[in-house]
């Protein structure tokens, strides 16, 4: 008779044999399953109010596509985001309040997202989702603070904070520099769709922020000749204060905003992809105009409520019925926790979110949540909002519910709410501030995952007499290089020791070319000579609707191979200057890039 052991043995691989079919039948069904997680399409509008919708009773323009998204889903009345672009960003991407993440202004580097947050780009990549990201990154620009080192595998478009033409501009394709093909946010979007199509039969996850309305105030004739003699209705609370032509040219470029929105929800619906696809549409912060906003006290750089609410909505017909309004306070930091949640993806990593689910509230699950308040900061000033109240930056209290425009200052009335609410603040601000502008981040140059690293203008530190192209950094180039004193620095931190192949980007005339140029670092330097002449004429300016206040113009800035630099791995501070300057200037300076040789 055989053995205990043998007799063990032959029941499980019989056992095995007959239940085979059922456990690859199983196994099968729950790859099916796995495969029928939601897509995601998250977009993201640049200095869109809340008002800039129809579905928000603004009858100064028509946004059917957008508004669809909030009528067949679901319908956030108090979402709320940062006063400007890149905190917001920031916080969607980690579900964190921006100060802990490092991001503490708009351009120079203040802009980047600390290397130690996980971002939702990579929470869904982890989870086996095709990520891509098209438009605005606006939270770093050299690897690994870059897009496709924070989760998303397929980018294309621009790093900086703004642009200054959006009309075939210069942009890039996951490091690659390229020409863009027409107007941004119609490029963007054809990108888009042609990944949705290529991924179609995989999860995706896909990031649409755009650039408009951000000035320069710029939109293709289709859109503009709709607005350009339209009478406007519904007008800023200070109506002397708005510029009509610069509102016009906002809801034109929300107009093509809502068209290209209704061009993705089509290209889902041709494919069959509508049911299982999660749709978010929000906003980075309040109006970048005096235009109506519902009568809500301020606008972008604002604490108040009119600069950081923001409308969210959400469409996911396989789990949220349309229609659903839902009042309860919610804000930027709560996407990522959300979306996760809803594709039943974990959220682990190192750092604990601020951010909550808001799945209950979506699928009926609950009508409310816990109370909370949530932080709203920037340049230092806090405001705090509860489901009721908005402690603003001057410590004053608002009943936001009897008075939405804040109108009136009801500390006196409740003073142990305002006292809790001001020793909240005081707590959020002792945790979360200091130290934050102190930042002694390097641009990083060189790393071992990544081919290229670009040192624009943007980031550089002027020296002697150069002036930027404008008093906004993000897309400026340096000027009047008219010294051998003159330079531009950047401190900077190289992962890898390589040769690496040096790029310079500039523009001279004619009668100033033959400077020497020198890029030095530590003990290493390159020196290279500008001998071709390139002088084209700045552009951007021809494609405004109304005269553009704070973004630079553009140029076709010439590449130019300096030469070659070997680079040992550490930090120092590199140096762009000249050695010799035979005409009256140097040169306009755009960028230098760095490529390892080893991967050209």
């Amino acid at each position: 008779m055989p053995s205990y052991r043998t007799r063990v043995r032959q029941f499980v691989f019989s056992t095995l044999f007959v239940f085979a079919p059922i456990v690859f039948t199983l196994s099968t069904a729950w790859v099916a399953k796995g495969a029928e997680r939601p897509n995601v399409i998250v977009f993201l509008t640049d200095d869109q109010g809340w008002g800039d919708l129809s579905l928000n009773g603004n009858t100064n323009l028509s946004t059917p596509n957008i508004d669809s998204i909030g009528r067949l889903g679901a319908r956030f009345d108090r979402f709320f985001v940062c006063p400007v672009c890149s905190p917001t960003r920031a916080e969607f991407l980690t579900g964190r309040y921006h100060p802990r993440g490092g991001v503490y202004s708009t351009s120079t580097g203040g802009e980047r997202l600390d290397l130690d947050e996980r971002t939702i780009g990579q929470v869904f990549h982890a989870a086996g989702y095709q990520t891509a990201a098209f438009g605005k990154w606006h939270n770093g620009s050299q690897y690994p603070y870059h897009p496709n080192a924070r989760g998303f595998a397929e980018y294309y478009g621009f790093t900086s904070g703004h642009w200054g033409d959006y009309f075939s501009p210069p942009l890039e394709h996951n490091g690659r520099l390229v020409k863009g093909n027409g107007f941004t946010p119609d490029d963007f979007t054809e990108r888009a769709m042609t990944f949705i199509e290529q991924k179609r039969n995989e999860n995706f996850f896909v990031y649409l922020p755009y650039n408009t309305p951000h000035s320069p105030m710029q939109v293709p004739d289709r859109w503009w000749d709709t607005f350009k003699n339209r009478a406007i209705t519904l007008r800023a609370g200070q109506a002397n204060r708005e510029d009509l032509n610069v509102t016009r040219a906002a809801l034109a470029m929300v107009e093509n905003v809502d068209w290209n929105v209704g061009r993705v929800l089509q290209k889902l619906e041709q494919l069959k992809l509508t049911d299982n696809t999660i749709v978010v549409f929000f906003c980075d912060n309040g109006p970048n105009s005096d235009r109506w906003n519902g009568g809500m006290k301020g606008r972008k750089g604002s604490t108040d409520e009119g600069g950081i609410r923001s409308p969210l909505l959400i469409r996911y017909p396989t789990m949220i019925e349309g229609g659903r309004l839902i009042s309860q306070i919610s804000g930027a930091i709560d996407l990522l926790p959300t979306l996760a949640d809803l594709a039943g993806i974990s959220t682990v990593g190192t750092q604990p979110l601020d951010g909550r689910s808001l799945k209950p509230l979506l699928t009926g699950q609950t009508a409310a949540l816990p109370e909370r308040t949530l932080f709203s900061h920037w340049n230092g000033k806090v405001s705090a909002r509860t489901q009721q109240f908005r402690l603003d930056d001057t410590g004053a209290l608002y009943d936001m519910v009897a008075d939405p425009g804040q109108s009136r200052d009801v500390s006196a009335k409740h003073p142990e709410i305002a006292r809790e609410l001001r020793t909240a603040v005081d707590h959020w601000k002792a945790k979360l501030l200091p130290g934050l502008r102190d930042d002694r981040r390097p641009f990083p140059v060189g790393h071992a995952d990544y081919h290229w690293t670009p040192l624009p203008a943007r980031d550089g530190r002027p020296h002697g007499g150069l002036k930027r192209s404008d008093t906004a950094p993000n897309c400026s180039y340096f000027t009047n290089w008219k010294s051998l004193d003159d330079k531009v620095t950047w401190p900077v931190e190289v992962g890898v020791s390589d040769t690496y192949e040096v790029e310079l980007h500039y523009t001279c005339p004619t009668a100033d070319i033959g400077a020497q140029i020198e890029v030095s670092l530590n003990s290493s330097k390159l020196v290279g000579q500008i001998v071709i002449a390139h002088d084209p004429p700045a552009t951007g300016a021809e494609h405004d609707r109304v005269p553009r206040k704070s973004e630079s113009l553009m140029k076709d800035f010439k590449a130019m191979r300096l030469g070659q630099i070997h680079l040992d791995a550490g930090k120092g501070e590199l140096t762009l200057k000249a050695r010799s300057m035979p005409g009256s200037q140097v040169m306009d300076f755009r960028m230098l890039t760095f490529q390892r040789a080893a991967l050209q």
